[in-house]
């Protein structure tokens, strides 16, 4: 049977970076919190082992994409666990929403739904603490997406404790350019020695993003689209940009900004939500 499954966008709702490993991983305290918005991600079985992406990504070739190695990781796994017959394939099809560089996780989330997805369509019934286990070979921030809870994240962003933010609404905008981690990260202005705090102590606030003053500073496009918000309201990055979202009490609230936006803004208005939406789709078909 052909699905089409949720690919949730997340938000930093914090993020302090507390210093920088000998391998070059920079160690993050974060609260990640998903979005009622993202991609879309739709399943065909296939009857042989062929991966196939037929959704093409611009300046992203297929082989290159989380989407395919999400694919052949739970492919590999099931093969050398004996969980699944070698004739199991699929064509996988996206629906992009999300921005590509825009600090929202979409590259994370396409990986994760993937796996989850896969998962549900191959009757391979493997549990998501070992597909999290699995997901961390594709990325740091992809168990989050697949253990399909908000959570306060240490390390390199993959210890994860479960956590209940308050579900807001939110104005995200986007300015247009994409904005790669590596760039940020590899910044020697970036601040790196954020004191490591309690999750009681951090809930406290104010929230901030060590990463946004080297965003705002090397890129323009983020300054204008901070000060632009001001206006009307504070706001601050997600992950390592590009996208700025503003908090709301209510969804009329936020779209209210969002209908002054300029044309240069491209923007939506989401709820922050603590379970995530891939995993709450996952128990609805699950009872057919």
């Amino acid at each position: 049977m052909t699905l089409t499954w949720p690919s949730p966008a997340k938000l930093n709702l914090f993020l302090y970076i507390t210093g920088r490993r000998a391998d070059g991983y920079h160690q993050l305290q974060t609260l990640f919190q998903f979005l009622n918005y993202g991609d879309e991600i739709t399943i065909e079985p296939r009857e042989d082992k062929q991966i196939r992406l037929v959704t093409p990504f611009i300046n992203l070739p297929a082989e290159n994409n989380l989407i395919i190695s999400a694919a052949r990781l739970l492919q590999h796994y099931c093969l050398e666990t004996g969980r699944a017959d070698n004739q199991q394939g699929a064509n996988i099809y996206v629906n992009k929403r999300l921005p590509i560089g825009g600090g929202l996780g979409g590259g994370s989330s396409n990986a994760a739904t993937t796996l989850i997805a896969l998962n549900h369509h191959w009757q391979t019934n493997i549990d998501d603490n070992t597909l999290a286990k699995l997901a961390r070979q594709l990325g740091a921030d992809v168990p989050v997406f697949v253990k399909g809870h908000a959570a306060f994240a240490e390390g390199i962003g993959d210890q994860l404790l479960p956590a209940n933010p308050a579900e807001k609404w939110y104005l995200v905008a986007h300015p247009g350019i994409n904005i790669a981690t590596q760039q940020i990260f590899a910044d020697p202005e970036l601040k790196r020695n954020s004191i490591k705090r309690s999750l009681s102590a951090l809930l406290q606030g104010p929230y901030t993003n060590d990463c946004e003053p080297i965003a705002r500073k090397r890129f323009p496009e983020v300054e204008e689209l901070i000060s632009w918000l001001l206006e009307y309201t504070s706001s601050r990055l997600t992950g390592t940009g590009a996208c700025v979202f503003a908090e709301f009490e209510t969804e009329v609230a936020a779209r209210k900004v969002l209908n002054k936006a300029p044309e240069w803004v491209q923007g939506f208005v989401a709820q922050g939500v603590n379970q995530s939406p891939l995993h709450t789709f996952r128990a609805g078909i699950s009872r057919y």
